[in-house]
């Protein structure tokens, strides 16, 4: 039996900051307490500032002339800060390339060229999501346990409704009763129709709910799957049968596939990536959890192995600690040194 979660009324300011339920964040800020974007970005790149833009400025600093010593210390902090061995040498041998184009000899003045050459590796990365014309306009998402696949369901629903776009969700990941829970409390918080099965196939559920979006004429559906490991073979397989049913459903579908990563897992996000990718043909990333790890550097990593557009990354709890990645904001913000 389907089951159909839909609240009549959004709840009010004062309901949603008081809402505690693991997995759903307040979606109100404390007053005096609010940020703009960059200064969140700032802050919850804290952790990654202090092993990867602290250590370097202080390196560039503590030297005088630009030698051999100083490009092995860099090499050290990067590969340290999970920015992985392809990146590091792609990063280093663009510095090297910028010194001698900008006949640089201080050490002080690479802090620059270095962040200029950040950034450029990072710009490919930085493609927005956007939503065409196809209605229902299909997004799946996929990832890991934990990754934060269901709470990043919740706030797109928020943002997309922000948008005036209508949304429906549908509980795909039908192996856990906790996951359905935390998208209905998402659901009745959003007034979002959610669709879903206790216990059965989550194809079904995900074909269900684009049919059901197609008669209610919903503009986008946010189609959750159960996390599995790269490791897991069957489990990917299974996967892969997930989307081929959506296919069934809508042979444009799914229109957009992205896969949840947990900053936290450092070099670990650039194997997932590789191993989602390799089965649904990933169209986009979002990284999560940026605010709690010191491995953000791995952005680079995944710009250098497997480019795949980020869609989005979160630096919070917040509803508003979701947003699209700009490579420069994420590099000035890994630089600035309080």
């Amino acid at each position: 039996m389907f089951s159909f979660f839909k609240k009549d009324k959004a709840p009010t300011p004062a309901e949603a900051s008081a809402d505690s339920r693991p997995g759903v964040p307040a979606e109100t800020e404390q007053p005096g307490e609010k940020k703009g974007w960059l200064g969140r970005l700032k802050d919850g790149l804290s952790r990654t500032r202090e092993q990867l833009g602290s250590q370097i400025s202080s390196l560039f600093s503590s030297h005088g002339k630009i030698d051999e010593e100083l490009y092995e210390e860099l090499e050290t902090i990067l590969l340290t800060s999970d920015v992985g061995v392809d990146a590091t040498q792609a990063l280093l041998d663009a510095l090297r390339k910028e010194v001698r184009k900008q006949k640089l000899e201080q050490a002080a003045d690479l802090k620059q060229a270095l962040q200029q050459v950040l950034a450029d590796l990072l710009a490919p990365l930085e493609q927005p999501l956007l939503i065409t014309q196809q209605r229902p306009f299909v997004i799946m998402l996929a990832g890991v346990n934990g990754a934060g696949k269901t709470t990043t369901i919740g706030k797109l629903a928020k943002q997309f409704q922000s948008q005036g776009l209508s949304v429906l969700l549908a509980a795909g990941d039908t192996f856990r009763a906790a996951a359905r829970e935390q998208l209905a409390v998402w659901g009745e918080r959003n007034n979002v129709t959610v669709i879903a099965q206790e216990g059965g196939d989550s194809a079904a559920v995900i074909f269900d709910a684009i049919n059901a979006a197609r008669a209610r004429n919903i503009d986008i559906v946010l189609a959750d799957t159960a996390g599995r490991l790269p490791t897991q073979l069957h489990l990917m397989e299974e996967i892969r049968k997930v989307k081929r049913v959506i296919q069934k459903a809508d042979p444009g579908a799914p229109h957009e596939v992205l896969l949840v990563l947990d900053a936290n897992t450092g070099q670990n996000a650039i194997t997932q990536v590789k191993a989602f990718d390799d089965a649904l043909q990933v169209t986009g990333l979002v990284l999560t959890k940026l605010d709690g790890t010191a491995k953000g550097g791995v952005i680079a990593g995944i710009a250098k192995t497997r480019p795949i557009p980020i869609r989005y990354i979160g630096v919070g709890e917040g509803m508003d600690d979701l947003r699209p990645f700009a490579a420069k904001e994420f590099v000035n913000a890994l630089f600035a040194v309080d």
